[in-house]
């Protein structure tokens, strides 16, 4: 045979192979970092990405709740997540970014040290907590996933709001 007649019958065979699609449920997480560890909410629970921007302190607060900042007309309450996660506190000043948080009606934003990535990743990857964490923290992680190989909490933002208001 030819060096033509192997490439027609190769791209014949090819033709009849069975070629499969498979749309695989992809969800989006903003991964960010608290004191070194990864952690991610769900991209539709993050409306908005700030830099630090003038936190004003409210008297009376519970210390998570770092003061309040002025979005466009809009005031919205910071918060830190550390103390919650089992972590280092934030000192002042403050550096990173505030991620403008939303569930059920409920808006805040949370003081995060750096944005580490915007990712889809598939729904299969995200496992179940591991069963040897903290009690305390059990209920605000609901999963997590691997970023290249660093591993990834997925936390429950529903829960983490509500455990802030109680």
């Amino acid at each position: 045979m030819s060096k033509s007649e192997l490439i027609i019958e190769a791209l014949k065979k090819r033709g009849r192979e069975k070629i499969v699609d498979v749309d695989e449920e992809m969800v989006k997480l903003v991964i960010f970092s608290l004191s070194g560890g990864l952690y991610a909410f769900y991209g539709s629970d993050v409306k908005e990405v700030l830099p630090i921007c003038g936190i004003t302190r409210v008297p009376g607060t519970p210390a998570f709740i770092l003061g309040v900042v002025n979005i466009r007309g809009d005031i919205e309450s910071v918060i830190s997540i550390n103390d919650m996660l089992g972590l280092a506190s934030q000192e002042k000043p403050w550096k990173g970014f505030i991620l403008v948080t939303e569930k059920n009606g409920d808006r805040t934003g949370i003081l995060v040290d750096e944005i580490r990535d915007v990712v889809d990743v598939p729904v299969r990857t995200i496992r179940p907590p591991i069963s040897t964490i903290e009690a305390a923290k059990k209920d605000l992680v609901s999963g997590g996933t691997l970023h290249g190989s660093a591993s990834v909490a997925l936390l429950d933002l529903k829960n983490l709001l509500t455990r802030i208001k109680v």
